[in-house]
């Protein structure tokens, strides 16, 4: 997956989140809506999090230190995994305890035409960043449904903006259902129901994101496709005759190491197993470019 597609992504939900969340609060003064306070709060912690992910991106290329001897790769999760934080915890919470209070001391809403106007932007707003999430994550989940792209992706980036630009979508959806209820049936808990709607939904995609990428945190595996490439990549019938075992690790989104114990003839001189070794290493990474750290342990296979 390209950074670039990554970033345009996550510029383009940045730049139309601020618009949004600046609207939103101006709705909120003329009207005393509680379902656009929740969206405008939803609008912040999405800007936030479009931030952190340009700055867990901008982290993951230092270079490797004594320290890290692996590198920085992994800051990638970790922002990743701080966004699930801050749109439960600001977004989602917030959102539930402010439907609460209004559901349960409700005030008219006035101006009603204010929060329509602004959730119509908003909507068209949102529509074109989904639309670019959308069109940058095509070109590289391939034949993977939507689902399985959102839970095999090693880069965070397009899977959060994805989950972000459609929770927003079906909140501003909520929350033009609550402004209008209330407007027609002159009942202002319909705005705090659509805001309980809305936090109880952003409460369910922050733990979907949150348990995503903890597993990235945790430490993936090369994919499928990508472990037949390295395995058929390391094999080739003369000087190495089989993998005993092999591990893979992704380091970051676009760095994998690759461990493996390979099996050699018995009589290959300490050279010939060198060379074999290289030999390999070489092929590997024309085949996975994206493994970067190789390990290759030779030994004599036996059945016993």
């Amino acid at each position: 997956m390209s950074a670039s597609g990554d970033n345009k992504a996550i510029v383009a939900a940045l730049g139309a989140n601020l618009a949004i969340a600046v609207s939103k609060f101006v709705a909120f003064v003329f009207s005393g809506s509680s379902s656009m306070l929740a969206e405008g709060v939803h609008s912040i912690a999405d800007s936030g999090n479009q931030v952190l992910l340009l700055f867990g991106g901008k982290r993951s290329k230092r270079a490797a230190t004594p320290q890290h001897p692996f590198g920085y790769g992994r800051e990638r999760f970790i922002y990743a995994f701080l966004v699930s934080i801050v749109l439960f915890t600001i977004g989602g919470v917030f959102a539930l305890y402010e439907g609460y209070e209004k559901v349960t001391h409700p005030h008219e809403l006035d101006n009603w035409y204010w929060p329509i106007g602004v959730l119509v932007f908003a909507i068209l707003a949102e529509g074109f960043s989904f639309r670019t999430a959308i069109k940058e994550a095509t070109e590289v989940r391939g034949g993977l449904s939507w689902t399985e792209y959102i839970r095999r992706a090693k880069a965070p980036e397009l899977p959060v903006v994805l989950l972000e630009d459609f929770g927003a979508l079906v909140g501003l959806a909520l929350a033009l259902f609550g402004v209008v209820l209330t407007v027609v049936t002159g009942d202002a808990v319909w705005d705090g129901i659509g805001t309980l709607c809305i936090g109880a939904l952003l409460v369910c995609i922050a733990l979907v994101l949150a348990v995503e990428t903890k597993s990235l945190l945790l430490g993936e595996a090369a994919g499928p496709g990508e472990v037949r490439k390295i395995e058929q990549a390391l094999v080739d019938g003369d000087t190495v005759t089989r993998i005993i075992h092999m591990r893979t690790l992704h380091l970051g989104p676009d760095e994998l190491l690759v461990a493996a114990k390979i099996a050699v003839e018995h009589d290959d001189t300490a050279a010939e197993v060198a060379a074999a070794i290289n030999a390999a290493e070489a092929r590997i990474r024309a085949a996975v470019p994206i493994a970067r750290i190789i390990y290759l342990e030779p030994d004599i296979y036996t059945t016993a």
